[in-house]
């Protein structure tokens, strides 16, 4: 131990309490007495002495019983039962509707005072009025909850025989008397701080280095404090954005970066955007309430009928699902415009890709690259992989030399940002799409496959409708929240909602290159 260095490490308030502590335990408040310091300044410079092993601490907890506000106002003055008592004693008969006006009582000490002397069998109620029953010994002898009253602070376990009878009685009532965890500091020397506490500790050492310091040049010839760089110091949790908006805000950028423009929505809509434009048949079980969240008592509107069928939308939709496009057979049903009127919270954000389709089709943008990055919401059982809400990746890209190798490389690219080197892309079937695929990443945790998304090239009967003709267009719908799981550490899907401060406090920032 180099006794010099660490003299000259020693803050003022370490400096006012070494001098006070003995070879002995002292109690901090003691302490705190003794050095003219609040108790939390006296508990920072021993818990700095101890990180140098100049103190040791020892704590210990004790249950005590305390008078509460309510309380300490009676102990001064009388209870409400004892005001009660000496007026009866004085008037013999008291009205029960009087008991607060005579006794200077409110509402609730009135009750209180009536049920607790009706107990001890003090009092007699004939006809409305209160008459005394107690005899002159009685009166004039405290009762059990005066006494205990002037007994405390006291330890929990010392209350035995009528002290626990009344500490029973008074617990019930608010704010007399309260059961608090006090927890005791004492403190002592050890070898190392018997030594330093003898020697030189009225040094005036410099604490900071400030502008006045400098400008009148009071530095020359003082020493500064030396800093004890390996203290521990308490964990400051500073502001920052939630661990999901980072992971989106840097997503948003790899789209970005990749020549993509932002495409953005509502939450809510009409099936026609969500499945009728996506060519998903009216009785597909996506569809159904089991799997779909509606809006009850609300519909929506769809797409005006142009008067010349071949540059209608709603009509193209309507044929593609009928009879077919392009060579296709469609549903072979007859496609019912009241259910595509049904409103419903977004189960995908593709609704956002096909309504970006008919504005490009209308302002003919060839080529174009969109993305979105939003909530979407399905009526599924929740559990480690799967919630009611969720956050999607989506993209389109049109283009008419657009092929599938180019969708591989997008969403290859795309993951390898997200920090996943290695992914399984596997064939899928989407009924908007041919073809289509899945992304996959082995959950080492549980041990099985995970899906992130789907993709694939849309169909003639998604593209016709919106554009007059087929025009390729690669797109996804990427599953956001499974993809950033890995990284944070998270093996429950349904930790990203909970919102634990404690665990918010703990997540790392995002950071991928």
């Amino acid at each position: 131990m180099d006794e010099k260095l660490i003299v000259e490490s020693l803050s003022p308030m370490e400096r006012s309490v070494l001098p006070k502590l003995t070879t002995e335990f002292v109690n901090v408040d003691e302490v705190s007495t003794l050095s003219s310091l609040d108790k939390t300044t006296v508990l920072r410079a021993i818990g700095f002495l101890k990180n140098k092993g100049l103190v040791e601490v020892s704590t210990s907890e004790r249950r005590v019983v305390i008078l509460g506000i309510l309380g300490v106002n009676y102990l001064k003055k009388e209870l409400p039962e004892r005001a009660l008592l000496n007026k009866l004693a004085e008037k013999k008969v008291i009205p029960i509707g009087e008991i607060k006006n005579v006794c200077g009582l409110n509402d609730n000490e009135a009750k209180s005072a009536l049920g607790a002397l009706k107990k001890k069998a003090l009092i007699a109620i004939k006809t409305g009025k209160l008459e005394l029953s107690a005899k002159p010994e009685e009166i004039q002898n405290k009762m059990i909850e005066e006494l205990l009253m002037e007994k405390l602070p006291m330890e929990f376990s010392s209350i035995q025989d009528l002290d626990k009878l009344a500490f029973a009685t008074l617990k019930n009532r608010k704010d007399i008397i309260q059961v608090e965890d006090q927890k005791t500091t004492s403190v002592m020397l050890t070898e190392d701080g018997k030594k330093i506490s003898k020697m030189g500790l009225e040094d005036d050492l410099i604490e900071a280095l400030t502008p006045k310091i400098l400008k009148q040049n009071t530095w020359k010839g003082k020493k500064f404090r030396r800093y004890d760089l390996s203290t521990p110091v308490p964990r400051i949790y500073g502001g920052k954005r939630h661990f999901v908006n980072q992971a989106k805000d840097y997503a948003k950028s790899i789209w970005l970066e990749m020549g993509f423009k932002e495409m953005s929505g509502n939450n809510i809509e009409t099936g026609f955007w969500i499945f009728d434009s996506l060519f998903t048949a009216q009785d597909h079980p996506v569809r159904e309430m089991q799997d779909t969240f509606y809006l009850k008592g609300v519909t929506g509107k769809l797409p005006e009928r142009n008067k010349k069928k071949e540059d209608c939308m709603l009509y193209n939709v309507q044929k593609a699902h009928e009879g077919g496009v392009d060579g296709s057979k469609g549903w072979q049903y007859k496609w019912d415009e009241n259910d595509a009127k049904k409103v419903l919270m977004r189960t995908h954000t593709t609704s956002l890709s096909i309504r970006k389709l008919r504005e490009i089709g209308k302002s003919k943008e060839f080529p174009a690259k969109y993305f979105a990055l939003g909530k979407c919401f399905r009526n599924e059982t929740v559990d480690w992989s799967h919630g009611f809400e969720f956050n999607q990746t989506e993209g389109i890209v049109i283009d008419e030399d657009a092929n599938f190798r180019q969708l591989l490389g997008y969403l290859t690219q795309f993951y390898k940002k997200m920090g996943y080197e290695k992914i399984r892309i596997r064939p899928a079937y989407f009924a908007y799409t041919e073809p289509s695929l899945e992304i996959d990443v082995f959950h080492p945790v549980h041990k099985k496959w995970v899906e992130l998304g789907g993709a694939g090239m849309f169909r003639p009967e998604v593209t016709i409708p919106m554009f007059g003709k087929h025009i390729p267009v690669l797109a996804w719908g990427q599953g956001f929240d499974r993809i950033i799981t890995e990284f944070f550490g998270i093996n429950d899907l349904r930790d990203v909602y909970k919102n634990d401060i404690n665990k918010l406090r703990e997540m790392k920032f995002w950071r991928k290159h």
